[in-house]
Parts: structure tokens; C-alpha cells; sequence
């Protein structure tokens, strides 16, 4: 198909973002650098009007410098597409330089090369995806301050290893944060009592902020799509970092294929002569692809029909994780049905 128009692409950074303009035959028409804010953001759209209507424009990282742009043209209503880096060979023969991408950006977006349909960020799936940086940062620096605490009670001295020895996780960090700690003849069993004091409260904190973002993302999911919590095995950090994955326009992704592909649960095709064969996609985005990971090792756990197929497969010869792939990709089939 045929595209009436002017189409542009911009190479985007944190400070400026590099546009340019291409017509209906890749001609270039005009470069141009703008401030990468709001007032830019206007300075670019009317820049490119000027040389006719604009029919699509190709924005690298969408997700990251070019989000604020994006975000801007989707409320215009202007066609955005997210454009890949350049081909790494051409860049090797013409050189790399802003305005030698924009024109990339540009000239992908043009010749269909570039269709991805970025992600809008701007509803509910953007409030979990930051709701989940939150909770992740705050597991793991609880996880790094619950092994801290526990090597601290390891390597104390004899009193204090004696006191907390053997305690169980929960009790440990209980006790420890209700310690009071008095200056006494030996300050190296002040200042260790001090610091398992203080470690334990962190562990406690991290949780309750944790506990909060849960529920949170609950009643988002709630609110979003209710029927994919439904689903046997998944959870409230599972739902949301599929939700995540497909974003607040999930109709981008046309079919199940698609959305199979995007999890990277899709075998890929390797075939060279007379070898037909398919290798594992290492592709897709890594996130939902542990989520359905979560999802079929709880299956097979506690899910009596998924142990069936699991003890069927197991007698036709397959090992753990190709019975795991096989799982992964019914999970994203189904999964599917349930993000709109």
C-alpha cells in the first residue's frame, strides 16, 4: 500500500531529539534538532506539517527517551511507529551520526520495514508497570537485607549467636526489631545489636511496602481485566507483568501468534537445505515470559489436568522443559482471551 504524505522519523535522546522528513518516495525533504520536552515536542509536529500532511512518523525508543514524544503524538492522533536501531551492517558502510538515524527511522517507517505499534502509556497497565519497578526494588533490597541480617547473627559474637541462632525467618526479624540496644562494657556487641536492630526494621518496611503495592495492583487488575486472575496459577505479580507486556492497547496485538511470539514462547525457524528444524526463541520479552514460567510450574504442581499432560508427555519421551515449553505456549493462548 501506498503512503500519501509526508512520514518522518526522529532519533531520540535525553536532552534533543534529531527529526527528519521523507516523502511518499523516500525523497528527504528537511533535518531539523528539537528540545526534547513539551515545547519541542509542538516544534517538531508543526515542522513536519509544514511540508504536508503527515502520514506516519517513526520514533526510536519508545520506551525509554522517546516515550514523552510518543505519548504526545498518540494524543494528537498521529500515526507512531517503533522503529529498531539500524541495520548494524549499514551502519558499518554509511557511517553513524543523529541525523543519518532519523533519516533511517524515517525510511523504515516508509517501506513497512518498521510496524510495531508502541505501547500508548496512558492508563492503568502504565500505573502497574511503575508499581512493579516499585516491588521489584523493594524485593530484592529485602531479600539483600534479610541475608545481611542473617550472616550478621552468624559471624556475631557468642551472646548474640546464642540469642538468634536457629530462629526461623519471621521470628528472627521480629525479635530483632523490637531489640533496644544499651551501651554496655563491649561496644562490638552494642553497635552489631544496633545494626541487626536496624536491618530488621528494613526487612519489616520493605514489606509492608511491598503488602501495600500488592493490593494496589490487585484492584487495578480488577478494574482491567478480571477474568486473567481467574486463571489457575496466575497471581497478582504474574496478571501484571502480562498486562505489562501488552500495554494500555493491547488491540496492537492482532492475534494470539502474535502475543505467543511477543512472550518469546515460539520455536523459531532454523532451517538451512536439507536440515528443517526450529530452535528456541530467546527473543520476546523476558518479564512475561518468567510470569508463564510461574504460571506452569504452579500448574503442574497443583493443577490435575496439567499433571495429567505432564505424565502423558513424560511416556512419549519428552524431558521437563520441553513439556514446560509446550505448557507455556498453552498458557499464552489462553492468557490471550483474557488482556482486553
Amino acid at each position: 500500500m501506498r503512503i500519501v504524505g509526508v512520514t518522518g522519523g526522529v532519533d531520540t535522546h535525553a536532552d534533543t531529539h534529531v527529526a527528519a522528513a521523507v516523502d511518499h518516495n523516500g525523497g528527504l525533504l528537511g533535518i531539523e534538532s528539537f528540545p526534547a520536552d513539551q515545547s519541542g515536542f509542538e516544534e517538531l509536529l508543526g515542522w513536519l506539517v509544514g511540508f504536508g500532511p503527515v502520514a506516519r512518523i517513526g520514533v526510536e525508543g519508545t520506551g525509554s527517551w522517546g516515550v514523552g514524544l510518543s505519548r504526545f503524538l498518540h494524543d494528537q492522533e498521529v500515526m507512531v511507529v517503533e522503529v529498531d536501531r539500524p541495520n548494524r551492517q549499514q551502519r558499518r558502510k554509511q557511517g553513524k551520526s543523529d541525523p543519518t538515524d532519523a533519516v533511517s527511522a524515517a525510511r523504515a517507517a516508509l517501506s513497512g520495514t518498521a510496524t510495531v505499534t508502541p505501547k500508548s502509556r496512558n492508563g492503568r497497565v502504565e500505573e502497574m508497570r511503575v508499581l512493579l519497578v516499585a516491588r521489584r526494588s523493594a524485593r530484592q533490597q529485602r531479600i539483600q537485607s534479610l541475608n545481611q541480617l542473617r550472616h550478621l547473627v552468624f559471624c556475631a559474637p557468642e551472646e548474640i549467636r546464642t540469642r538468634f541462632m536457629d530462629r526461623p525467618k519471621t521470628g528472627l526479624v521480629s525479635e530483632a526489631a523490637n531489640m533496644r540496644p544499651h551501651k554496655g562494657s563491649d561496644p562490638i556487641i552494642y553497635q552489631t545489636n544496633l545494626v541487626i536492630r536496624n536491618l530488621a526494621r528494613r526487612v519489616k518496611s520493605l514489606h509492608a511496602e511491598m503488602r501495600v503495592i500488592d493490593e494496589t495492583l490487585r484492584s487495578l487488575i480488577e478494574e482491567t481485566a478480571p477474568g486473567l486472575v481467574a486463571l489457575h496459577g496466575v497471581g497478582t505479580d504474574t496478571a501484571a507483568s502480562l498486562l505489562v507486556t501488552a500495554g494500555d492497547n493491547p488491540d496492537r496485538i492482532h492475534n494470539e501468534r502474535s502475543w505467543a511470539h511477543l512472550c518469546g514462547v515460539t520455536p523459531i525457524p532454523a532451517s538451512s537445505g536439507k536440515t528443517t528444524r526450529h530452535r528456541l526463541n530467546r527473543g520476546g520479552d523476558r518479564q512475561a515470559n518468567a510470569a508463564l514460567y510461574r504460571i506452569v510450574l504452579t500448574r503442574m504442581s497443583s493443577h490435575d489436568e496439567t499433571r495429567r499432560y505432564v505424565k502423558r508427555r513424560r511416556q512419549e519421551g519428552l524431558n521437563t522443559a520441553e513439556i514446560m515449553r509446550c505448557l507455556k505456549r498453552y498458557v499464552a493462548r489462553q492468557t490471550f482471551k483474557h488482556l482486553t
